[in-house]
């Protein structure tokens, strides 16, 4: 959009009557597109009104690099822009500075601005202002804006409430009070401007997942104040850069069926927007914030070729070759990263590819966490979080199918057989990344527990010292205090999941853990919250979320943390697991036979999500055990006969007491099986089922599903049968 100059007696007559905020825009375009008689020109004057973030505290120069000096020259000589933000200053007149009594605020209401752009707030965090004087704060905040509207010649210059710049977890009050606090006065901002009839900046919007830009957990930098004045120029003059859609759609990409399929941008403030997808069409105006959306109604994989066009005036972008069908996103680790062509069946991987409609996006990252020191421009990249290299949806063939996950492609192929509809598969996998960094920002703060995985996190236990000892090899170059990594907590939520959340997808299918299983209780915190976090970010409580248990492998902890992930997917509603620890390898962490671990998650998936119930989904799994006669027994569920996987005589079930040590049970001497029980001679208390880091156990059931890593406590008395005495 042209940046423009406004006529003296023009800006009197449309801020008195013009309300609407994009028609302004337009009278103005139009006032220097026409032509006009001569007459005197004026500047548009704009105030800047805050705290220390606007007044630029910390800068070296703060009357070069704070934003209303960027934002003066975004704008260019058509408008004045000063600085009146004051350090220190509070909103609340009670407050223990209020901006109302200091020296700028005069100045700010004598200098009459046609544009007013108001951030405060973030001193109001302090216990000795919210706690008391919150009542107070909406009556300061809309006598602020009705004194610039007083003061104006016309009576309505144009004010803009800013949502807060963010106040991250190092703050010395932020666990104490500021945290919540701040959340609270961010909604109270948004109610004001809506009552007032204001335009709302959303200022945490870029700032709050670039911790990096803010050295003193408050104050933005240089950076970050330019991106606080890109966005205040964009506001004022409508400019976000025209039309624009995030990366994931492409040509050939694959639409979820039977879901609303959501298209969204950006584009100039109220310019119109059109979109059509086969017969639908979708008329929208951008919103003042430059966003837009669309939602096209739920379609069915009918084996047609749809195209999607975007059009906002003279620009257009266009889709073609896209289809519907499934939709799943494929995340973890190394093991979820691994590709086919490292697996020990590529070739049955590759001959898939013919007579399937598979689509792949893969995330692959720009710089991978090998033990290498990256160079600067690779950390510089991290910072701005372009992290994952550009990708586009990918018809299969056999480079990008080789290059693709192992464990992910193997899923999606046997959906594609069983459904016989079109799969897509988003794959953004990070080897040895620690589950924290998959959870958005605010879910970790205002957790109890994980609030402390993000303080000083080089150097916090909580996360696994591999992890801590990788990331300080990778950024060692960096002179930066604050340089991120991908395994920083949040940050794969914010390049890699933020990025793709406008996309809807059926489910999840996950293989990670083996950066956490050094603590498992903590663990046991921080899956669930991954979980609810992905759910809350495609707004669906149901969404399914299928995980492989770890493999087995010479780790000590390792056992624990396998019966932990099966607790936990029977305790978490919609989620499920599929055994690997029969595929494991002693010592390499990367057991290179994926294609029945892709397999086991898509049995979870045809069963669960698709209804296929007689696709078996599990292997044998403890439904009791019991003493009776001085015997031991263990029944099963998902099995009616069970086996060994080698023909061999059972091996990994171990017995005690409710003191003392296991011991392993002789099944050729001392136990059999019996249909879908395990008969040991003797009464124990506590069993447990291939509880070694790196397992040999053999148990399976009729369908060759091996059982999982378990440990059960036996009841003293047999279950009840029915028409028993005991059952009236």
């Amino acid at each position: 959009m042209q940046r423009m100059q406004e006529p003296a007696c023009a800006l009197l007559i449309y801020n008195t009557y013009i309300k609407n905020r994009n028609m302004r825009r337009y009278i103005m375009l139009l006032l220097f597109v026409l032509p006009l008689p001569v007459v005197a020109q004026e500047k548009i004057k704009v105030a800047c009104v805050g705290n220390s973030v606007t007044y630029g505290y910390g800068h070296r120069n703060p009357a070069e690099t704070s934003y209303p000096t960027q934002l003066q020259q975004l704008l260019g000589e058509g408008y004045e822009v000063r600085n009146f933000g004051h350090s220190g200053a509070t909103l609340l007149n009670s407050g223990h500075r209020p901006y109302t009594k200091l020296p700028e605020y005069k100045a700010a209401l004598e200098f009459t601005p046609d544009i007013v752009v108001i951030h405060l707030g973030l001193n109001d965090t302090d216990p000795r202002n919210w706690p008391n004087y919150r009542d107070e704060f909406f009556g300061d905040y809309t006598g602020i804006i009705e004194n610039f509207r007083e003061t104006h010649p016309g009576g309505n210059p144009q004010i803009y409430v800013c949502r807060m710049t963010p106040i991250f977890h190092w703050h010395r009050r932020f666990k104490s009070g500021t945290r919540d606090w701040y959340w609270q006065i961010q909604e109270e901002i948004e109610k004001i401007a809506q009552y007032s009839n204001c335009e709302l900046i959303d200022l945490s919007r870029h700032l709050y997942s670039r911790p990096d830009l803010m050295p003193d957990a408050l104050h933005p930098d240089p950076e970050g104040a330019a991106i606080i004045a890109q966005q205040v120029y964009s506001a004022i003059t409508g400019d976000f850069g025209g039309l624009s859609l995030p990366a994931i759609y492409s040509d050939n990409m694959v639409i979820q069926q039977n879901k609303a399929f959501t298209v969204s941008g950006t584009a100039n403030a109220g310019s119109e927007i059109t979109a059509r997808l086969g017969k639908q069409k979708r008329v929208t105006n951008a919103a003042e914030d430059g966003s837009w959306k669309v939602m096209f109604t739920p379609m069915l994989a009918d084996g047609e070729k749809y195209t999607l066009t975007v059009e906002c005036g003279k620009e257009k972008k266009k889709f073609k070759n896209i289809v519907v069908g499934e939709v799943w996103l494929c995340s973890g680790q190394s093991n979820m990263a691994f590709m086919v062509k490292e697996s020990s069946h590529k070739a049955q991987s590759l001959a898939n590819v013919k007579g399937k409609d598979i689509r792949l996006y893969d995330m692959k990252p720009r710089v991978f966490t090998d033990n290498v020191e990256w160079d600067s421009a690779s950390l510089a990249a991290l910072n701005r979080h372009d992290y994952y290299s550009p990708t586009a949806w990918q018809l299969q063939n056999e480079q990008n199918v080789s290059d693709f996950s192992a464990v992910a492609y193997h899923f999606g192929a046997m959906l594609a057989d069983s459904l016989g509809v079109p799969v897509g598969l988003i794959c953004n996998a990070v080897g040895g990344a620690p589950a924290e960094s998959f959870i958005d920002r605010k879910t970790v703060e205002f957790n109890p527990t994980l609030v402390d995985i993000l303080y000083n996190w080089r150097g916090n236990d909580m996360i696994q010292d591999w992890c801590r000892g990788r990331a300080a090899r990778n950024i060692a170059k960096s002179t930066n205090k604050l340089q991120r990594h991908p395994y920083e907590p949040c940050y794969l939520y914010e390049t890699g999941i933020a990025p793709i959340a406008c996309y809807p997808i059926q489910g999840a299918i996950w293989y990670q853990g083996e950066s956490n299983a050094h603590n498992v209780e903590l663990h046991e915190v921080i899956f669930p919250t991954l979980i609810a976090s992905w759910r809350r970010t495609w707004e669906n409580p149901e969404m399914p979320f299928y995980f492989v248990q770890l493999s087995s492998i010479n780790r000590p902890s390792w056992p624990h943390f396998r019966d932990s992930q099966r607790r936990m997917a029977d305790s978490i509603p919609f989620c499920d697991f599929a055994v690997s620890s029969d595929k494991g390898h002693p010592t390499d962490v990367h057991p290179k036979d994926k294609a029945p671990v892709g397999e086991r998650l898509a049995r979870l998936a045809l069963n669960r999500t698709y209804g296929m119930q007689h696709v078996a989904r599990h292997g044998p799994t403890p439904a009791r055990a019991f003493c009776f006669r001085g015997k031991t027994v263990i029944i099963f569920n998902n099995a009616t006969m069970l086996n060994t996987s080698d023909g061999k005589p059972l091996r990994g079930i171990e017995i005690a007491g409710k003191i003392g040590g296991f011991t392993a049970v002789d099944f050729e001497k001392q136990a059999r099986i019996e249909g879908n029980r395990i008969i040991i001679e003797g009464e124990a208390h506590r069993i447990r089922y291939a509880w070694k880091p790196f397992t040999d156990a053999n148990l399976v059931n009729e369908e060759g599903l091996p059982a999982s890593t378990f440990g059960i406590e036996a009841d003293s008395r047999p279950p009840r049968r029915p028409g028993n005495r005991h059952n009236r």
